[in-house]
């Protein structure tokens, strides 16, 4: 199947890393997939959240916050605060990027402080949260290693790269990185994260008012696992980390 942008179905956006785009964050990075823009930004607080102390918990904490702009969308979008409420979206979202970060940070070795993760959409045009995911595994290992420059660390807690992609059936095709318009259109809809060494750290997916078979379910399986290796060499070159 011939997609919109002429991509192959198992053909990611064009990828683009951009770090250190905020000086006064502890890691930052601007990710571009295609027309979709995330700046993902690391700040560190040296205390941790009461209920550590309340309940005895050792180590640091790690938490994500995520918020389109407003002209990132094609109409404006309105403002969490000035609705009064995090819409019920983006609350799902951050917990699912503080829940795929700590799966690979040790917050023993983290220490008794906290990493805040704030990813910003910029532009929206599919595929936010998994670019979102994808930026802040860069944004937290710069972070952790300039606490390591800084001698507060004695070893990184990072403990592997992740990134994260969308895939989907599309008028009976399996595809992935799917951009809006492909999105609007999925009759099956699923985002994908995996470590670098190819373990998945977490599976969303569902049929939109559609089934799926296990032959699709095992295909876009392949394609996401097949493209986050991909984007994970991509983040690799920009750390100037060895294959």
């Amino acid at each position: 199947m011939q997609r919109s942008d002429g991509r192959t179905p198992d053909q990611i956006r064009p990828i683009i890393f951009e770090l250190d785009i905020a000086p006064h964050a502890s890691g930052s990075v601007l990710v571009a997939m295609g027309n979709t823009r995330v700046i993902c930004g690391v700040t560190i607080e040296e205390i941790v959240p009461r209920w550590m102390k309340d309940q005895g918990v050792t180590g640091g904490w790690l938490t994500a916050e995520y918020s389109m702009l407003p002209y990132s969308t094609t109409t404006r979008k309105q403002r969490d605060i000035a609705k009064g409420r995090l819409d019920g979206r983006s609350s799902e979202i951050q917990r699912l990027i503080g829940r795929s970060l700590r799966s690979v940070i040790d917050l023993e070795k983290l220490g008794p402080r906290t990493l805040w993760i704030d990813c910003d959409v910029l532009q929206a045009d599919g595929g936010t949260r998994t670019a979102a995911i994808t930026g802040a595994s860069l944004a937290v290992t710069v972070a952790c290693k300039k606490l390591l420059e800084e001698k507060k660390i004695a070893s990184s807690p990072m403990c592997k790269l992740i990134a994260a992609v969308s895939a989907g059936v599309v008028e009976s095709n399996a595809m992935v990185d799917l951009n809006y318009e492909e999105d609007k259109a999925a009759a099956v809809d699923f985002n994908l994260v995996a470590t670098e060494d190819g373990e998945f750290v977490e599976i969303q997916g569902s049929g939109e008012e559609a089934t799926f078979t296990q032959g699709q379910l095992e295909e876009m399986l392949a394609l996401a696992r097949n493209a986050i290796a991909r984007l994970i060499v991509a983040q690799r070159n920009v750390l100037d980390i060895p294959a």
